[in-house]
C-alpha cells in the first residue's frame, strides 16, 4: 500500500507543479483566452496548485509534519472538483474524465496518508502516558 502511495503522490506532484507552474508563467491573455476565467483567479489557482504539488511529497518525505500530506491531497480533491465542473462547462464529457481520475487519485492518497498518519500516531502512544 505504501508504495502505491508514494507513486501517486509523486505522479500528483508532477502533474500538479507542471500545471501550477504553468499558470503561473504564462502570461494572463493566454491563459484566459484557453479558460475563460478571471486571469487573477488562474494565477491563484496555480500558486493552490504549486503549493498542493509540493505539499503531497515534503512532509511526509521529510517527516515533517506528515499530516499535512493529506491535507495537501484533500485540498487538491477539491481543486480537481472545480476543474471537473468548469471542464463540464466548456467540454464534453470525456475532457472532463481528466480531473476525474486526477481527483479520485487525489482522493486515494488523501485516504491512505490519514489512516496511515493516524496508525504512526497512535502506535507512538501518548506523551501524556506515565512513565514517558
Amino acid at each position: 500500500m505504501n508504495v502505491a502511495l508514494w507513486i501517486a503522490q509523486v505522479l500528483l506532484a508532477l502533474i500538479f507543479l507542471f500545471a501550477g507552474g504553468m499558470k503561473l508563467v504564462m502570461p494572463i491573455e493566454e491563459l484566459t483566452a484557453q479558460m475563460p476565467m478571471p486571469g487573477l483567479l488562474m494565477r491563484l489557482i496555480g500558486v493552490v496548485e504549486v503549493l498542493g504539488g509540493l505539499g503531497i511529497i515534503l512532509p511526509w518525505l521529510t517527516g515533517i509534519r506528515p499530516g499535512l500530506t493529506p491535507l495537501a491531497a484533500a485540498g487538491l480533491v477539491i481543486i480537481m472538483i472545480g476543474a471537473t465542473v468548469v471542464t463540464l462547462m466548456i467540454a464534453d464529457i470525456a475532457m472532463a474524465l481528466i480531473p476525474i481520475v486526477v481527483g479520485l487519485l487525489a482522493a486515494f492518497v488523501a485516504y491512505g496518508r490519514w489512516r496511515l498518519t493516524a496508525h504512526r500516531q497512535s502506535s507512538r502512544g501518548s506523551v501524556f502516558q506515565p512513565g514517558r
